[in-house]
């Protein structure tokens, strides 16, 4: 067990995900989001907007269209301009996965003068289509920011009632994650787990079906990607969303070998996995369903806790619990689900 899992080190634990950056840039959400008001619900076509993974759209009565948008963190883009190129479509198609949709196409906003860093940005996007397999079909380039920007766009497709929202999770759920261990820390940048340059497109593709199959059999209440706030920041969305808490067994959650990896648990919690999700199921036999389904795949997952009415996530190790967000009097995104 490592260090930071142990009883002295608990609320220590609880405190860096707690003051995570991936975690507290997020607050900003709530300010933009209150001075939109109502923008989401304008026409008769949202079925849900602001606080998911994906918006959701009517089209017909059988099919809805799912739109979302990413920007790539600064410090990412700065690091390794390839690597952002690269997530940027990992990042959105993973967004698409996470309302158990199909992601059709993307576009692009691409923002630098700089001519080396703009030809990276766009070698790693077009290899994260090859990869993904979904095509960037246009966008728009600034050449002359006194910045250096990336932000993606995608569109994607979702049964009527396949759909996977973060706002459902109920007490007496069990909650679920899912990751692909079988990669490496990206090496010019620490907070990413690069599981997918060397898996085939086809491997890939099983990986993302894995998230449609369990929205047709209806075998999830909520769920969302893993993404900058990491693993327990993603999940604390999630709760915010739904309104509810939960309590997590820490030696539950999927991870690979972090001492051979010399990173502790603490940072593993923290980094973008790549392929991985957090998911609520309302027993034990769906989340069964759920493990076999990701197995199949190559993604390694387990039940890790409970959805309980407390509106705080908690983490325990056997002997102790620390709370690591309190919903009564603390934000994430601030956003929760509205009727």
């Amino acid at each position: 067990m490592d260090s930071a899992e142990e009883g002295g080190d608990l609320e220590s634990l609880a405190e860096g995900l707690r003051n995570f950056d991936g975690v507290k840039r997020k607050r900003a959400i709530s300010d933009l989001v209150k001075r939109l008001g109502n923008s989401d619900r304008v026409g008769s076509r949202t079925i849900i907007g602001f606080g998911e993974d994906a918006a959701v759209l009517k089209v017909d009565n059988d099919n809805f269209v799912l739109l979302a948008v990413d920007g790539i963190w600064g410090r990412l883009l700065n690091a390794d301009p390839w690597w952002a190129g690269y997530c940027a479509v990992l990042v959105n198609v993973n967004d698409i996965a996470a309302m158990g949709g199909t992601p059709l196409a993307m576009v692009n906003l691409t923002s630098t003068q700089k001519k080396d860093i703009c030809a990276e940005l766009g070698r790693g996007m077009e290899e994260g289509v090859k990869k993904f397999g979904v095509p960037m079909v246009g966008g728009h380039l600034h050449p002359d920011t006194s910045y250096d920007a990336l932000d993606v766009g995608i569109v994607g497709t979702v049964k009527r009632d396949s759909v996977i929202f973060s706002n459902g999770a109920r007490p007496g759920d069990k909650v679920l994650a899912g990751i692909d261990l079988d990669g490496r820390v990206y090496p010019r940048y620490n907070l990413a787990w690069d599981n997918t340059t060397k898996r085939s497109p086809e491997e890939i593709r099983m990986q993302l079906n894995t998230m449609v199959e369990i929205g047709e059999k209806k075998l999830a209440t909520a769920g969302k990607d893993i993404s900058n706030p990491g693993t327990l920041g993603t999940l604390g969305m999630l709760l915010e969303s739904s309104g509810v808490g939960a309590i997590v067994e820490l030696d539950k959650i999927p991870r690979p070998d972090t001492e051979n990896l010399q990173i502790s648990f603490e940072h593993w919690l923290k980094m973008y996995p790549g392929t991985g999700f957090v998911l609520t199921v309302e027993n034990e036999e769906k989340g069964a369903e759920c493990i076999r389904i990701f197995g199949d795949a190559g993604v390694e997952a387990s039940i890790i806790g409970e959805i309980d009415n407390s509106k705080k996530l908690k983490i325990t190790n056997g002997a102790e619990t620390a709370t690591v967000f309190d919903f009564n009097k603390e934000i994430i995104t601030g956003i929760k689900h509205r009727d």
